[in-house]
């Protein structure tokens, strides 16, 4: 399951395991005669640009990057990305305000959508659900909670929810939106949350 508002440094060996998973999920979703690059993408709270530089840009032409933090928005700026013509428009604003210019092939959301009540998700997820081409795709990639009452986990220190599987697909639903596949991340998990400080919980990524 989509992006978060800054993801963490982190060890180069971690990150490439993500990415490449990220970058299977998306070449799983692409129907065999698509073409091979997205015109266009949207990134929602893409953080310091490492979901843009490890795996929107290798397949998409354009970047556009949501970032509600001017300080991460400058860096995605100043990043080399953004000298090749990759990163497009950056705006800097939160998802919950955030209104698109144009439509995107593909919507990739991760580790953001926490700090959202479910009442702004489901309305930030209605207007995805209008901004995406025929043909394109809603991505969201999200830690799940792992709570032994299948309730929500509140993360204190990144002052964000994380939801239940069954809460998210209940949201989806009320958005209008249909799951087309999931994926659990086979990224080393479990290191990640050592050396970073993600919230402990399943990884899943959702396409819609």
């Amino acid at each position: 399951m989509g992006c978060s508002a800054g993801i963490p440094t982190s060890p180069v060996s971690i990150c490439a395991a993500r990415s490449v998973s990220s970058k299977s999920f998306v070449a799983s979703t692409r129907h065999p005669h698509s073409r091979t690059r997205s015109r266009a993408v949207s990134t929602a709270a893409a953080g310091i640009g490492r979901v843009t530089a490890g795996v929107l840009s290798k397949v998409c032409d354009v970047v556009d990057v949501v970032e509600p933090v001017e300080k991460f928005a400058k860096e995605v700026h100043d990043a080399k990305l953004a000298g090749k013509g990759t990163v497009g428009e950056v705006f800097v604003t939160g998802l919950q305000v955030w209104e698109a210019r144009e439509k995107y092939d593909l919507v990739w959301n991760q580790w953001c959508l926490g700090h959202l009540t479910d009442e702004e998700l489901c309305c930030y997820l209605r207007r995805c659900g209008n901004i995406v081409q025929e043909g394109g795709w809603i991505v969201i990639k999200e830690n799940l909670s792992t709570d032994p009452m299948a309730n929500d986990m509140f993360d204190e220190v990144d002052s964000s929810v994380i939801r239940t599987d069954a809460k998210f697909r209940r949201l989806f639903e009320e958005s209008g939106l249909k799951i087309v596949r999931t994926e659990i991340q086979r990224a080393p998990i479990q290191e990640i949350v050592k050396k970073e400080g993600i919230p402990k919980g399943n990884n899943r990524i959702t396409s819609m």
